[in-house]
């Protein structure tokens, strides 16, 4: 508490106009759902819906695929990367705070909702997006396109780290970095593009027709960017790794220092 008296802006800040105005400029950007949550918090609970409903028949998830809706597949990216069902994403129930968040930024809110995995990852995905407003939505409960849908069409797309983007990049391919804006800024692969996965639905003309090697921080939202965009017919390749170490794999970065650009070709 001693701290909190001394440090805290709320508490030590007493002009009201330079506390607001302090506060607003230092604003991320935060996922889209919080508008839907702020009615939805005024309004008060209402009973939780947790319970996870019969699985679809193949034939019915099939369908659905077909018809363009969103079917969200909950393993993990390494195994989507390998073999998924054509028209899936990918959201890979790793923790729930990072599927929570990305699923509910990125993908268009109260649209019809299926989600493919394990009872385990599914009960537990339910019981997470009810958090967030997103209330019931089916489910196909199976490991993997012939659990779920044997025989449907299925697809798959290549999955490289730093030193295989390098080996197998071309001169028209183009690095597309799915990090927040502020991301990018501080520090990004030469010539990369930049489209936060959470705009991305909304931005893919901007995108050339070539192959994409998509990228972020960690490999978790270049696995959703990477789905997404094949999903719409795009040629990708998902770059799973770290971008702390792209430089010691010896990439050429643009990185913001000292209020200046600096270029390093990597380690």
């Amino acid at each position: 508490m001693g701290e909190q008296l001394s440090d805290n802006h709320a508490l030590t800040n007493t002009d009201e106009e330079h506390f607001v105005r302090e506060l607003i400029l230092n604003l991320g950007e935060y996922p889209s759902y919080y508008a839907h949550m702020r009615p939805a918090n005024l309004a008060g609970p209402a009973a939780g819906e947790l319970c996870v409903p019969r699985s679809l028949e193949a034939q019915e998830l099939t369908r659905r695929l077909r018809d363009g809706e969103w079917v969200v597949d909950l393993r993990n990216r390494v195994a989507f990367a390998d073999d998924h069902l054509a028209g899936v994403v990918s959201f890979e129930y790793a923790d729930g705070a990072s599927f929570t968040t990305f699923l509910g930024w990125v993908l268009p809110w109260g649209e019809p909702l299926t989600l493919v995995g394990t009872r385990n990852d599914v009960t537990n995905a339910v019981r997470d997006l009810s958090r967030i407003g997103v209330d019931s939505p089916d489910v196909a409960l199976g490991n993997g396109p012939e659990q779920v849908a044997p025989g449907a069409p299925t697809t798959s797309y290549p999955r490289l780290d730093w030193h295989g983007m390098l080996a197998d990049r071309t001169q028209d391919d183009v690095v597309l970095d799915v990090r927040r804006t502020d991301e990018y800024t501080a520090s990004h692969v030469d010539g990369a593009v930049n489209i936060p996965v959470h705009e991305l639905l909304g931005r893919v003309d901007e995108l050339p027709d070539v192959r994409l090697l998509v990228h972020c921080a960690s490999g978790y939202r270049a696995g959703v960017g990477a789905s997404l965009l094949q999903r719409v017919g795009r040629d990708v390749v998902h770059v799973d790794a770290l971008s702390a170490a792209a430089a010691a794999a010896g990439v050429p970065l643009t990185t913001w220092v000292d209020g200046g650009v600096s270029r390093a070709r990597g380690a």
